[in-house]
């Protein structure tokens, strides 16, 4: 049995198909329009999860979709009325698309699909709470979601066991942990849905100077975790903004104009805002433990994706395990929605080893053979050279300890936000200078943001003080205290930005200016062409480590085709493209006429 799970019309729509019970393939729409974070109909992440498996979509027996379309409807006027008269511009913005479309999605997503089977619509945080459980390796665990807003809801714990899993309570909009934490990713200038993960980055820079404010003015935090925010400072009810005039005037100024120059400001309200949510999410997880008295925790939800935060919650919390759904926000929806059709809603049985998840990897997307990579390259006149796998790997490994950057395309595309691997830039994490170079000449970036280590998973706890699997990148946690430098007087003194081009380990380019790192663990079972590579590096360099950043520049989703990882290596500074078991030498390529345009063309978020 065929069941197609879909997300869309926020942000980040996606596809997910499931057989009999297994995840097949999914993917986020972005990756095939190119348009970044994008929420139309996932057109084409349906045909792509359709035809890796070879079927239509007439052997589909039931889509399911991730949302309850007339609940959120009915949020969204109820919301209106109790505002209004404020907020009428948003109101005839939204209203007819809702009249017209989305109050009739089940046709509509008949219509989109042309399709006439069974169509199923579990509420948001059931489609959550499934793509954190469902997907994981235990067999009973508590289940803990955190978003901005779904229909109503914005945070709720249950449990799961086997097949089933219960939510027990929520916090209901317009109280949301999600939506603080947007509200202050407005007003530092960076982009809502899309830059929050740079605030949680800049934190570090800063001091926690207004932590009592938010405490004092924005959010009531009983020991239970449940919260209360005030809306006489929010905007995001009724209005086109996410915060008011009364918020300004509370931190002392209009919001930071989106690129204009991060402050200390930015930096200490960043750090603020970040130690109040790693305490929210502590009490939440610690109710949650009290209330279940199970071991292992389960999290979805966009709020899922606070590296820092889960990596508190492991080290600090009551649970002994943590399983992290890797696409947390509306794209693991999709995910969550047809699982959620295969277990609690057809009864089928589950059979988890609370070893192994089901996520694959999350290595859900399309994959390109070498004869479709070398047809590519011919038709193209591209100079690439073949190699077999081992000349490949030892290759790569002398070109990373030389300092080179290289586009590294492997294997099936990963599903969620974070490169694994398969779709990454990677380079040699012992460079002082790698850090900067990455994100001024490849990503164009701000250089404040920190990078990602991939670490030999066998290996993590020579470098960290850590020992556990961390497989989607999901978890922080601090470089082992041997590994560290020690730092001159003046060095220690230093505020802000200028902490950056100070080293502080042995391990330079994945360090952050708080000692801490994002980490993946690589395993030969998922990813067993990418264990190779590390492990030649440790062999060849006595590093089981080496950075990896997603392959993309800023503004752009993550590559999905050759064509794609052609044109992001052309365009930017890499010095090495590897396609599968090709290796592309920037020096041997001709110009193709655009690379000029694209750090202009991509500037802006």
């Amino acid at each position: 049995m065929y069941i197609l799970g879909i997300s869309a019309f926020y942000h980040d729509s996606a596809a997910c198909l499931v057989k009999d019970g297994e995840i097949i393939a999914a993917a986020q729409e972005e990756r095939f329009t190119r348009k970044k974070h994008d929420f139309r109909f996932p057109t084409h992440a349906v045909n792509f999860c359709l035809n890796f498996e070879g079927i239509k979509i007439e052997d589909v027996e039931i889509v399911t979709f991730y949302d309850k379309p007339f609940l959120k409807f009915e949020r969204l006027l109820e919301t209106y009325l109790t505002y209004a008269p404020v907020g009428i511009k948003s109101f005839l913005k939204a209203m007819p698309l809702w009249i017209k479309e989305k109050l009739w999605m089940k046709d509509l997503i008949k219509n989109e699909l042309g399709y006439s089977g069974k169509v199923l619509f579990p509420e948001h945080h059931e489609s959550h709470a499934a793509s954190a459980f469902f997907p994981s390796p235990f067999r009973e665990a508590a289940i803990l979601t955190m978003d901005g807003v779904g229909e109503w809801t914005t945070s709720s714990y249950g449990a799961g066991e086997d097949n089933k899993i219960e939510l027990f309570a929520d916090i209901k909009f317009p109280h949301s942990l999600g939506l603080l934490y947007s509200a202050f990713t407005y007003y530092t200038g960076f982009k809502v849905n899309s830059g929050e993960y740079k605030v949680m980055g800049l934190a570090p820079y800063g001091e926690p100077k207004y932590k009592k404010l938010i405490y004092d003015h924005l959010v009531d935090v009983k020991e239970d975790g449940s919260f209360r925010m005030n809306m006489d400072y929010f905007n995001y009810c009724a209005g086109l903004t996410m915060t008011n005039k009364k918020f300004n005037m509370l931190f002392g100024g209009p919001p930071r104009k989106p690129e204009s120059k991060l402050t200390q400001k930015e930096m200490d309200i960043a750090r603020s805002l970040q130690e109040v949510t790693e305490e929210i999410v502590m009490k939440l997880g610690n109710h949650v433990y009290r209330e279940t008295g199970l071991k292992n925790l389960t999290l979805a939800g966009g709020v899922a994706l606070n590296c820092v935060a889960n990596g508190r919650l492991l080290r600090e919390g009551p649970f002994e395990n943590i399983w992290i759904q890797p696409a947390a926000g509306d794209a693991g929806g999709a995910l969550g929605a047809a699982l959620m059709a295969w277990y609690a809603y057809l009864g089928n049985k589950r059979t988890a080893d609370d070893n192994n998840d089901f996520q694959k990897g999350s290595y859900l997307g399309p994959d390109f053979s070498n004869g479709t990579i070398t047809s590519f390259i011919n038709k193209n006149n591209y100079k690439a050279v073949k190699l077999d796998e081992g000349d490949l790997i030892k290759k790569i490994s002398g070109l990373i300890a030389d300092e080179k950057v290289i586009g590294w395309f492997q294997g099936r595309m990963e599903f969620g936000p974070r490169a694994l691997g398969a779709r990454s830039i990677i380079g040699d994490a012992r460079s002082s200078g790698m850090q900067s170079v990455m994100n001024l000449k490849i990503k164009f970036r701000e250089s404040f943001r920190p990078f990602a280590p991939s670490v030999l998973a066998d290996k993590i706890s020579e470098y960290f003080d850590a020992n556990y699997a961390s497989p989607y990148m999901l978890l922080v946690a601090d470089v082992k205290k041997e590994r560290r430098k020690r730092l001159a007087e003046a060095d220690e003194k230093l505020t802000g930005f200028d902490k950056r081009n100070v080293i502080r380990s042995d391990i330079p380019a994945i360090t952050h200016v708080d000692y801490s790192a994002r980490l993946q663990t690589v395993h030969p079972e998922t990813n067993p062409l990418y264990y190779k590579l590390i492990k030649q590096f440790d062999e060849d360099q006595n590093c089981a480590l080496i950075i990896n950043t997603s392959f993309n520049v800023r503004g752009e989703p993550i590559v999905c085709t050759p064509e794609d990882a052609y044109k992001c290596f052309m365009r930017t500074n890499m010095d090495y493209l590897v396609l599968g078991n090709f290796l592309l030498d920037k020096k041997d390529q001709i110009s193709f006429g655009e690379e000029n345009n694209w750090k202009e063309e991509f500037e802006l978020d």
